[in-house]
C-alpha cells in the first residue's frame, strides 16, 4: 500500500512538469525534558524551466517528509517570471537581509554564469543565458530567497513597463 502510494506521487510529480532541486539540508535538534528532539529542515527550489520557479524551506522527523513539504511549499509559492531570448528583460540588483544579489542578461550562447544558490534558481526558472553574482552573505538558504524575490521584482517592474510602453503607443497614434 505505502509503496503504490510513494510511486502514485512520485509519477504525479512528473505530470505537472516541474523538476525539484535539494539546495540545503540542516539536520536540526530542540532540548525537550524527555532528551533531545531532532529533525530536518530542506530548503528545495521547484521549476518547470519555462519561466516558472518556486522556493520552499520543509520542515520534519526525517528527510523524506521534509523534502515532501518543501517540494509542495514551493510549488504552493511558484512565480512566473519573464524570459527573453533566453535571459531576463534587464539588469537587476537587491539587498534582502545580509544577501545581496546581483543578475545581468547575458547574450546568447554565454550560459549560466552563477554560484550555486544562485544557479539552482535560475536554470530551473529555464534562463539559458545570465550573468550574476552573489555580494553579501555566503548563506546559501539568503541567497536563494534573494534570487527569488528579485526576480518577483524584476517581473513586476516588467509588466509596469509593458503598459506604460501601451500607454505611450496609444498616445503617439492619437496625436
Amino acid at each position: 500500500m505505502d509503496r503504490a502510494l510513494k510511486q502514485l506521487d512520485y509519477n504525479q510529480r512528473n505530470q505537472d512538469g516541474f523538476e525539484e532541486q535539494i539546495v540545503q539540508v540542516n539536520r536540526v535538534s530542540k532540548k525537550t525534558k524527555g532528551g533531545n528532539k531532532i529533525g530536518f529542515s530542506v530548503l528545495m527550489v521547484v521549476g518547470n524551466k519555462q519561466g516558472k520557479v518556486g522556493v520552499g524551506l520543509g520542515k520534519a522527523g526525517d528527510v523524506s517528509m521534509a523534502i515532501k513539504k518543501g517540494s509542495t511549499l514551493a510549488r504552493k509559492h511558484a512565480i512566473e517570471i519573464p524570459i527573453i531570448n533566453g535571459t531576463i528583460p534587464f539588469e537587476f540588483y537587491i539587498k534582502l537581509g545580509a544577501a545581496k544579489v546581483l543578475l545581468k542578461p547575458a547574450p546568447t550562447g554565454s550560459g549560466v554564469i552563477a554560484g550555486g544558490a544562485v544557479r539552482s534558481v535560475v536554470s530551473l526558472a529555464g534562463i539559458s543565458n545570465i550573468s550574476s553574482k552573489v555580494l553579501g552573505t555566503d548563506n546559501q538558504a539568503s541567497n536563494v530567497y534573494a534570487t527569488i524575490e528579485a526576480l518577483k521584482r524584476l517581473s513586476q517592474r516588467y509588466k509596469r513597463e509593458g503598459q506604460r510602453r501601451k500607454e505611450n503607443k496609444k498616445w503617439i497614434y492619437i496625436v
